[in-house]
């Protein structure tokens, strides 16, 4: 196989976006063994060490086929920013490039994506004395309060983020008071674009009852391999201070451990929440531009054949 960068100085980005469980680790391992690629992280709770059964990482024998980067580096208590993200992922495509392999990204956060290809709007610092005021709100009345806010002071930044999405809704709430403007009028505003790479997205967009089922059946597989376990010890070793436990399936888990739900109750909540959010990773990438879309999974060989087909004119011939 030739070089990723063929006849253009430009190097190939690959990017692979789409709902959880459609097979976005198996297409990544199945074009980085192809292409000799080194995949990147783009999840935001796959980022956190110690969290493995609730965020189907990549599993040890899977690393093995190609070089993973910027999985396990973040501490249980601290958070990543998309900003720092972005800087950091700009990083390792660089370093990717440097010894002449194929980046792929791959991961369902938007956010993090549209941070990493589109740069962020020079927002204000983070303030954690209102940012403590707020999450005090939403221990007493709940994110909708949030969501009721934003929508009063920036009403299209609170159509585009979900009413339960308590950090989104802070830090869009944040913005506005520090900078006395809409959130949606600073995005428009000194973005940072990735340059240097011709940028090819793969979408993967299965049949929906399909992904449900999938979605539905790795729930609860997560249970069943010791999610819940695996939370109550990250409980009692970080405390309410390890912010990932308030992400999907963990969530559910602490729910069960504390006496809210039973454990097929925790398991039908989870796989609900899990539903809900490939809607909105659906809806959210739809808004993406040039996104090559594959009907199936990532882990149909008919998919990857496609996916294949659609990276190979990039690359020099070979010999």
């Amino acid at each position: 196989m030739g070089s990723p960068r063929g006849p253009n100085p430009e190097p190939l980005l690959v990017v692979i976006l789409g709902p959880t469980a459609s097979g976005k680790t198996a297409l990544s391992l199945a074009i980085a063994e192809k292409f000799r690629g080194g995949i990147v992280n783009c999840d935001s709770i796959a980022m956190y060490r110690e969290f493995n059964i609730g965020t189907a990482k990549p599993s040890p024998a899977e690393r093995v086929h190609a070089l993973h980067h910027l999985f396990d580096f973040v501490d249980p208590t601290s958070f990543m920013t998309a900003g720092e993200y972005a800087r950091l992922a700009r990083r390792e495509l660089h370093e990717i490039t440097a010894r002449e392999r194929l980046p792929i990204v791959v991961g369902g956060t938007g956010l993090y994506l549209r941070a990493l290809l589109e740069g962020l709007f020079p927002g204000p610092q983070r303030s954690e004395g209102l940012r403590e005021r707020l999450r005090g709100r939403v221990a007493a009345r709940g994110s909708s309060y949030l969501h009721r806010l934003l929508r009063h002071l920036d009403p299209a930044a609170a159509e585009k983020i979900h009413a339960n999405d308590a950090p989104k809704l802070i830090r869009g709430i944040e913005v506005c008071l520090a900078s006395r403007a809409k959130m949606t009028q600073l995005w428009q505003q000194g973005r940072d674009p990735l340059r240097g790479f011709r940028i090819l997205r793969l979408g993967l967009d299965p049949d929906r009852a399909a992904l449900y089922d999938r979605i539905n059946r790795r729930a609860q597989q997560m249970f069943e391999n010791g999610l819940v376990e695996e939370t109550d010890g990250l409980r009692k070793k970080y405390g309410p201070a390890a912010r990932p436990l308030a992400s999907l399936g963990y969530k559910q888990a602490l729910q069960f451990l504390d006496g809210m739900l039973t454990r097929d109750q925790a398991i039908l909540a989870a796989q609900q929440a899990h539903r809900n959010y490939a809607k909105r990773q659906m809806t959210w990438f739809r808004r993406e531009p040039d996104v090559a879309w594959l009907k199936g999974f990532g882990d149909e060989p008919k998919v990857q054949a496609e996916a294949a087909a659609k990276i190979e004119p990039f690359f020099a011939a070979s010999g």
